[in-house]
């Protein structure tokens, strides 16, 4: 699926520039957790936050499927961040990432 051309009405933007470095992550965490199934976050943020990814893989495993949109730009990564639902889930961690009151952290 080319999520550039997506144009959802369960798209919700997420700019992580004007959040203190120190907060960063907890917000984004906390922001991707109210997520209900098949929601879209764009994610915009000011480098590419390859750390940030790989503790959402760990975190959330494939319920959380990160997909850039746009890597050209200088300064700033947007992608999209996927709430699946849990029989879309590959792996062991079910459930929603939040919203609906679902688990997201596989019962964390």
């Amino acid at each position: 699926m080319d999520c550039s051309s997506q144009n959802h009405v369960d798209t919700h933007l997420f700019d992580a520039r004007g959040i203190s470095k120190r907060f960063r992550h907890s917000a984004i965490f906390g922001a991707i957790e109210s997520l209900d199934d098949g929601e879209t976050m764009r994610f915009i943020n000011d480098h590419d936050p390859l750390p940030l990814l790989a503790q959402i893989a760990t975190r959330y495993g494939s319920q959380v499927v990160p997909e850039y949109v746009d890597r050209s730009g200088p300064v700033i990564i947007n992608f999209h961040i996927r709430a699946l639902a849990p029989e879309t889930a590959a792996d062991e961690k079910v459930g929603s990432c939040g919203g609906s009151g679902g688990d997201c952290c596989g019962g964390r």
